[in-house]
């Protein structure tokens, strides 16, 4: 063989050697490399990474007004509470943060919500495709909203409904800033725009130091608002079937229904606890006339649903005040929305349970509907999780600091809830303190999801069943 061929073969074996080096190293690399078992995992790493890119741009100089650059605690949670559409801050928004600064936390919170009622809606379908034939038909037939399928149609169905509900509370309340308080184009479209997409997504971020203290008296800027968290808080399905079946509520899925009702059944209840709560109060609702009464007692049973705007002082409120905002804030709004909290169907369904069991009945019945046990079971365990994850940070506080128990509950809950309502504790909290409710804002924004789709993915029955036996309950 000639020096030449012998040459080649030697080539050729090197580079048979490289390649299977290469394919051994890659191999490696793919083991090592975190894979996504279950959706909720690529939903945390999803927020993680936003918050992590939020944090970053938060750091720059760029992003502060004054000199120097924001704090890590004070960037990260301040990305924090915008990818979690939260609205609770360390530091006064249009003071502390320049122009680009605010356009950082805007983007955040377009990410946060649109990514979120994305990945909710996702997550039905895939729940639907993974149940067996006879659930998934029942499930077709009862999300009509989604149905099997088209994920392309999912995520352009949320889009287009962000857009068209952003762009109206926009324009509206462009319009008011420029007629009514003499703001110029540009400042107006700015405010409008800012104020449309924090309300649209539930984040309460607001570019007034006294949140939307200011406009108390003016109805046309707090009901566009307020539909505005309506509308994004109950939830894409449901508006995507409103929208088809407004006139026909017969043909309503059992979600919607739900939804619908205990939203409006808790916005009646919740305008009429906050207008007796604080008729009185001088220092709140007792100055303001009739109609603004009504108006701002309204606003506030709308925004522990869950967005952290407020017309009134929330530390100046009474603290039976306090503890019935606790509870709104902690059912919240509808499920696969930019709204937090337990979610209004699962204690809807809890007290249909319970209703059940008071009159002694074994199936639980809903409108038109028998509720699946493994529904029932979620529900149950997405309540005690939550009720858990409330309690335990608030003894940590409470034991850590001189906070009153009261004030720490209602901030818990808001970081939990990803409302964003507070007593003005949060920036006088100690940095321990304020890194748990960091956490608690991220468990809270992904906590009902990822409980809700893991539970509802399991499926997997034993093969076998242990003899039954029934302890004393009570």
């Amino acid at each position: 063989m000639s020096a030449k061929c012998r040459l080649g073969v030697l080539g050729r074996s090197l580079l048979r050697r490289l390649g299977n080096a290469v394919r051994r190293g890659l191999g490696r690399i793919a083991r090592w490399r975190p894979h996504f078992t279950h959706p909720a995992q690529l939903v945390v790493a999803g927020f993680a990474t936003a918050i992590a890119v939020g944090t970053v741009l938060l750091s720059l100089p760029v992003a502060r007004e004054g000199p120097g650059s924001a704090s890590f605690l004070e960037a990260l949670f301040t990305a924090t509470s915008g990818v979690c559409v939260t609205g609770l801050i360390v530091v006064d928004t249009p003071v502390y943060w320049s122009t680009f600064g605010e356009v950082v936390i805007l983007g955040l919170i377009q990410v946060g919500g649109f990514g979120l009622m994305t990945m909710a809606s996702l997550l039905v379908i895939l729940v639907s495709r993974r149940l067996g034939l006879r659930s998934r038909l029942s499930t077709a037939a009862e999300t009509k909203s989604l149905g099997l399928g088209d994920v392309r149609r999912v995520v352009f169905g949320v889009a287009k409904v962000s857009i068209v509900f952003e762009a109206a509370t926009a324009i509206l309340l462009t319009a008011r800033l420029m007629i009514g308080y003499d703001e110029p184009f540009g400042r107006a479209t700015y405010l409008g725009v800012f104020h449309a997409i924090s309300a649209f997504n539930n984040a309460g971020f607001s570019l007034y130091v006294d949140s939307l203290v200011g406009f108390v008296d003016d109805p046309w800027i707090l009901l566009p608002i307020a539909i505005a968290v309506i509308c994004g808080g109950i939830g894409f399905p449901v508006m995507l079937e409103l929208r088809r079946e407004l006139r026909r509520p017969g043909r309503w899925s059992l979600h919607t229904k739900m939804t619908v009702w205990a939203t409006a059944l808790l916005l009646v209840g919740g305008t009429g606890f906050m207008l007796l709560s604080e008729w009185g109060n001088e220092r709140t609702l007792g100055s303001l006339s009739l109609p603004s009464k009504v108006t701002n007692g309204f606003f506030h049973a709308v925004m522990p649903r869950t967005a952290g705007f407020n017309s009134l002082h929330v530390d100046e409120m009474t603290e039976g005040t306090w503890l019935g905002t606790d509870v709104l804030m902690f059912i919240g709004g509808g499920s696969a929305g930019t709204a937090g909290g337990i979610k209004v169907t699962t204690f809807f369904l809890l007290f249909f349970v319970l209703l059940a069991e008071v009159r002694g009945r074994r199936a639980v019945n809903v409108f038109d509907r028998q509720v699946d046990s493994r529904a029932q079971r979620q529900a149950l365990t997405v309540a005690l999780l939550s009720v858990a994850a409330v309690v335990i940070p608030t003894i940590i506080i409470v034991e850590t600091t001189d906070v009153p128990t009261d004030q720490v509950l209602f901030e818990v809950v808001s970081a939990f809830s990803t409302v964003g309502l507070s007593t003005g504790i949060t920036a006088d909290l100690p940095s321990g303190a304020q890194a748990l409710i960091v956490m608690l804002m991220f468990i809270g924004r992904l906590g009902p999801i990822t409980f809700a789709s893991a539970l509802a993915l399991r499926q997997q029955e034993p093969l076998y069943q242990l003899p039954e036996a029934r302890p004393i309950i009570g």
